[in-house]
């Protein structure tokens, strides 16, 4: 579905179908989908710049405009890229576009158990958790309810993290405008996952324990833009931060 939205060729009829019933709640949400993937982009880049070589992409969905892989890579070519998805499709399509990268795998985890991703065989051998890494949650914990404990989820990636490592995350909120975040949590009942809008103390909260660098929790569009002021920013309903393990 998010593929869909950015134009890619990775999505399937279902995907399309909901896509298209997004679109019709949410007009914009092609130009949502986008500004959530230029800040992974950014923040990708900002902490490759930083040093992290490193990077564990939690509820990736299938790699699609733009990926985890190549925007570190640009940077620092033996960065290192683990994917983490339960679904079957995403796994096993993303395992056919990183063939032959040697440095970048994808392994079949559910988020809500960070333990058995931490321990899979297949990051191990490609990420050292005695170094500094960026786990990224980008578009991820808002389908994941209430009862599940997303914040135990972070908490437990925190505890595994060494200093210096990052935190990527950007979440849906319904602070600026409950009804369209209200209507696009209807739609997603449809889907495999919910959809759960949260408000921006709901979000900085998954932050307790890291140092949020500049400029903080906002609107997507907002984190450290390549380009000047982004009009009504709160129209793009997702909030974007980073941390930095201490």
């Amino acid at each position: 579905m998010y593929d869909f939205l950015l134009g890619g060729d990775h999505n399937f009829a279902s995907d399309r179908d909901l896509a298209t019933g997004l679109l019709r709640v949410e007009p914009q949400a092609r130009s949502l989908a986008h500004a959530n993937r230029a800040f992974l982009r950014r923040a990708v880049r900002a902490a490759a710049e930083a040093g992290v070589d490193q990077f564990v992409d939690i509820g990736s969905g299938i790699p699609t405009q733009g990926n985890v892989h190549e925007v570190a890579q640009a940077v620092n070519p033996d960065a290192r890229v683990v994917y983490v998805d339960n679904d079957d499709v995403a796994v096993a399509h993303s395992r056919t576009i990183l063939e032959g990268n040697d440095r970048a795998t994808v392994i079949q985890a559910d988020m809500r158990r960070p333990g058995r991703i931490l321990a899979d065989p297949l990051l191990r051998d490609l990420v050292d958790l005695s170094r500094p890494v960026a786990f990224l949650l980008v578009a991820a914990l808002h389908l994941v309810k209430e009862e599940e404990r997303p914040a135990e989820i972070v908490a437990a990636l925190r505890d595994a993290a060494a200093p210096g490592s990052h935190l990527l995350l950007s979440h849906l909120t319904h602070d600026a405008q409950p009804g369209k975040a209200a209507a696009i949590g209807k739609l997603y009942d449809r889907a495999t996952s919910p959809a759960v809008a949260r408000s921006h103390a709901g979000i900085l909260r998954f932050f307790d324990g890291w140092d949020l660098l500049d400029p903080g929790l906002v609107y997507v569009p907002l984190w450290r833009p390549d380009e000047g002021e982004v009009e009504s920013p709160e129209r793009f309903l997702v909030f974007g931060g980073v941390g930095r393990r201490p």
